[in-house]
């Protein structure tokens, strides 16, 4: 999807719906009783108070400090957009907040300077900076973000660090560093060549040369041209980079260079210049949204390049959020005082490492690949790597200790790393890698709604995001007079009216008639019937005019539900077909069962139930992990749900040996491990939490999954039907668009398995 195509409406309802902005806080302590109240604040928040006037450090004990990042601007040098003041830039701050909170569970105030002044700058964060454990300074112009950063590190006892300076370098200098390797080339022999003299640019070039790169092998180009001893008033920072040479222009800078990085602007590099740098080149095109050469110029000019841009439909895609929240994250953990050099080199090198790691599965899926592999297309971590968060933080921590800045080491670093892992949830990120994976094989998703508002909004994300192919099933005049009255853009879509396709209905009626005609289907009915858009959109995934097919939005669940069944059929093997919920949770994804389908299932049908939700699992390349719910905990009472639940158990114990899977327990044992492992440490799953809670009946799921979804302490996405022959979903009816873009996404990620699966 190119940035370009998100509407500008769609943006601002974004931001305007719902609690207005991005951010919100939330309290981390019990607040309901007088009690409560009375500890939190007066008379009981003295205790605290005087313990952190004895001592200082105590603040990360009893307050949110040690969690804390601001991050703030005065908006002189915002990307893309330039100097649009402090309060224009409160958006891009709050977005920066929350990329902080979803990769690294950090906490951030956005705190917007009005002032150009940067000594005032500098005075007004060391007034307020009691208040953070960490400072993210961002989007401030050159010159005065160095000499804002170098007083505030300088004179704070927190980490500090410009992310538009050291982000871009970290980042680019761990994918220099395997580049190099796969080039077969010496870092201290390389001639390295910089368009933009801006501060990412300077902060690049400085750790470069911190990296090995000698300072009389690099040259800097401005818009002026070569940066040499002939310019004359060169800001302090350029001069660092000024060089004896008569070279006046990039394309002379760069003949015969190993290395170029572009900080600037777009379209600069030209296929020529490319063709006179030395063997297997290296270019860096990373301005933003459009690089210095584009990606398809630069890798036609010659065929032993390794290429880098700051996009993300392209290979090595340098990206800050590779960096920045995972630095801060283990800068925290150890209370360092600073972000020094030693910390900044550790971050190189663990992000260039992990490049050479073997890849997971979960990041295969995530870009649809089989064997995504250190080499010329991968020399750096992709930003779903779950990895990142227990591989850099710890190496930001270690490299704090070891230089001596950080005021509470790590003792127990396996602990450490899995307390990182457990922040976020192993799989947090499991909706945008189905939607990364939904966009590698465009799958043609059939919607039966195709006239409503909130079916057609939904389609229309979907076809810009590129996560699918819409086929929308209507009176075309109905449908685009829709499209036209809520200017609705889309790249791509198909409008079927199966009251106008007559030859196809045909088909489709014959082979209904074929399929049901002794169970008292009479060929004038099945025609009759393929004038109706569930019954014709799911032919069309029958016969494979579609790979999946949408329904629910506006009809009752059985009847979205029934042509499904007596069309598509259930797959081999399957005896029982299921409704699960995908619950998103901030310990990761939970797969509820049955949510939709059966009302009273036996104890074969839990069985059933659960072995099939858990091969749906395992489809998407995550291990199922099985709790069987009741009122119950292993016999604890008698009944005939606690009876069930324990029988299917030991059933499913005893056919799929294979699996984790245990019960009957009751939700808060199943929920937490550290309860279940203490009173329960016999279950086979402690030290594996579940993942998939199968209910004893229907009301019990539908009730939890909604209760859940209505306290907004997980999202849904479903329901999923498990068991079908091939793809197919009916949503519940009234789905707000989010619920039906998720749904489709996983509509698409469904079709494809399957297909790599057949």
């Amino acid at each position: 999807m190119k940035a370009d195509r998100i509407r500008k409406k769609d943006i601002l309802e974004y931001h305007e719906s719902g609690r207005p902005g991005k951010i919100e806080v939330i309290p981390t302590k019990p607040s309901n009783s007088q009690r409560d109240l009375s500890i939190a604040y007066s008379p009981g928040v003295a205790e605290p108070c005087l313990e952190i006037q004895k001592d200082p450090a105590n603040a990360y004990r009893y307050t949110a400090k040690g969690n804390l990042v601001a991050v703030i601007s005065n908006g002189t040098a915002v990307l893309g957009l330039g100097n649009i003041g402090a309060m224009a830039s409160k958006p891009v701050m709050e977005g920066k907040s929350v990329l902080f909170k979803v990769f690294a569970d950090i906490d951030s105030f956005d705190i917007e300077l009005d002032t150009t002044d940067p000594v005032r700058f500098v005075e007004t964060v060391k007034t307020i900076a009691p208040t953070f454990g960490g400072i993210n300074l961002e989007d401030i112009s050159a010159p005065d973000c160095f000499y804002i950063e170098k007083r505030l590190r300088d004179e704070l006892d927190i980490p500090v660090m410009h992310d538009d300076q050291h982000g871009t370098a970290i980042i680019s200098g761990a994918a220099l560093l395997n580049a190099l390797e796969l080039a077969k080339k010496k870092i201290g022999k390389v001639k390295v060549v910089f368009n933009g003299a801006g501060p990412s640019a300077i902060s690049c070039a400085r750790l470069f040369i911190s990296l090995g790169v000698k300072p009389s092998n690099l040259l800097m180009v401005d818009s002026k041209g070569v940066i040499n001893d002939n310019r004359e008033n060169l800001s302090e920072e350029k001069q660092e980079f000024s060089r004896k040479t008569n070279l006046k222009n990039l394309a002379g800078a760069i003949k015969e260079a190993d290395v170029f990085v572009g900080l600037s602007r777009a379209d600069i590099l030209t296929q020529d210049m490319v063709k006179t740098m030395a063997k297997k080149p290296i270019v860096f095109a990373l301005a933003n949204p459009n690089p210095e050469i584009s990606y398809e110029n630069a890798m036609s000019s010659r065929k032993d390049i390794i290429m880098a841009t700051g996009r993300s439909d392209h290979p090595n895609q340098v990206n800050n959020v590779l960096g920045f929240p995972f630095i801060f994250r283990g800068a925290l953990d150890v209370r360092a005082t600073s972000i020094n050099e030693e910390m900044k080199l550790a971050a190189v090198n663990a992000i260039a490492q992990l490049a050479k790691e073997p890849v997971p599965e979960i990041v295969n899926l995530a870009y649809n690949k089989a064997n995504l592999s250190f080499g010329e297309k991968y020399i750096i971590p992709k930003p779903f790597d779950p990895r990142l968060i227990s591989t850099v933080a710890p190496a930001i921590a270690k490299a704090a200790m070891d230089s001596g800045v950080a005021k509470s080491p790590i003792e127990n670093w396996d602990k450490y790393e899995e307390e990182l892992l457990n922040r976020l949830g192993r799989d947090d990120k499991f909706i945008r890698i189905a939607m990364q994976k939904a966009k590698e094989h465009v799958q043609r998703v059939v919607f039966a709604e195709g006239d409503h508002f909130k079916v057609l909004k939904a389609a229309q994300i979907c076809s810009e995001e590129g996560l699918l192919h819409p086929i929308l099933l209507g009176h075309t005049d109905d449908i685009e007079a829709k499209i036209e009255e809520y200017q609705l853009e889309f790249d791509e879509y198909t409008i079927v009216d199966p009251r106008n396709e007559k030859e196809t209905a045909e088909v489709y009626a014959q082979h209904y008639f074929a399929k049901r005609q002794r169970k008292g289907v009479t060929l004038f009915e099945a025609r009759k019937l393929m004038r109706q858009r569930n019954y014709f959109g799911t032919m069309m995934v029958e016969l494979n005019d579609a790979d999946s097919f949408i329904t629910g939005q506006t009809v009752k669940y059985s009847t979205g539900v029934k042509p499904l069944f007596e069309i598509l059929g259930k797959e081999e093997h399957i005896t029982k077909v299921a409704g699960m919920y995908i619950m998103l949770s901030k310990r990761g994804p939970l797969f509820f069962a049955d949510t939709t389908i059966n009302e009273e299932p036996t104890t074969e049908d839990i069985v059933k139930i659960a072995r099939n939700v858990a091969e749906a699992v395992r489809r998407i390349n995550l291990k199922p992990k099985i709790a069987l719910l009741s009122y119950s905990n292993f016999g604890s009472h008698k009944g005939a749900t606690p009876t069930k639940m324990h029988e299917a158990t030991l059933r499913l114990k005893e056919i799929h040996p294979e699996l984790v899977v245990d019960g009957e327990m009751q939700a808060n044992f199943a929920l937490d491990n550290n309860l279940l492992e203490e009173v329960f440490p016999f279950s086979d799953l402690v030290g594996n939490r579940p993942n998939i809670f199968i209910f004893p009946d229907l009301g019990a799921s539908n009730i939890a999954y909604k209760m859940l979804q209505g306290f907004g302490s997980a999202e849904a996405i479903g329901p999923m039907l498990i068991g079908l022959k091939k793809s197919a979903h009916v949503l519940q009816m009234g789905s707000s668009v989010r619920e039906i873009v998720n749904i489709a996404t996983m509509a698409a990620v469904d079709a494809q398995t399957r297909k790599r699966d057949a």
